[in-house]
């Protein structure tokens, strides 16, 4: 059983000692599940933005696609990036927030790898919106080729009538 299911649980109890009709008991549990479903959704959001935010930028990008190829410690990141490490470190700590990046100190180095998260969320938000914009520009290509072959349609029928003048 779930958090979500206890706590739902919980809930009707609660409600069901507090009433015998059992009916705010059913209230409650409704009221729960928005709850819950608005908990969900600004999670959501939050790692959405979190990831997009990681993803904005150019560095952060270059450290992502140079840790896919081999971990790397700070030091190592803000050389080959030409930065500071102070520079470095806020970067990597943006891309550690979004869960795209885990660091790990041992002595005096941070060693950087890849986060386990695989962006899945991200693709799929990316995907509904290329869908979208598929749909959009298959309506578009409909409406151009109509309005061409109108225009030739036209254009013969004008070519027509200028032959037999």
């Amino acid at each position: 059983m779930g958090v979500c299911e206890d706590l739902l649980g919980q809930l009707e109890l609660d409600a069901a000692a507090a009433d015998g009709s059992g009916r705010s008991a059913r209230h409650l549990r409704a009221a729960a599940f928005w709850i819950i479903l608005n908990h969900m959704v600004q999670y959501l959001h939050a790692r959405l933005d979190a990831s997009f935010a990681a993803l904005s930028d150019v560095t952060r990008r270059g450290v992502l696609e140079h840790l896919g190829r081999a971990d790397a410690s700070i030091t190592d990141l803000a050389d080959k990036f030409r930065m500071t490490l102070t520079g470095m470190k806020k970067h990597v700590s943006v891309l550690e927030q979004a869960g795209l990046v885990v660091t790990e100190k041992v002595g005096r180095v941070r060693t950087c790898k890849l986060g386990a998260r695989r962006l899945e969320e991200e693709t799929a938000w990316i995907e509904r919106y290329r869908m979208q914009w598929d749909e959009r520009f298959d309506e578009l290509d409909r409406v151009v080729a109509e309005r061409v072959a109108d225009e030739l349609k036209r254009k013969k029928k004008n070519d027509a009538y200028q032959k037999r003048k």
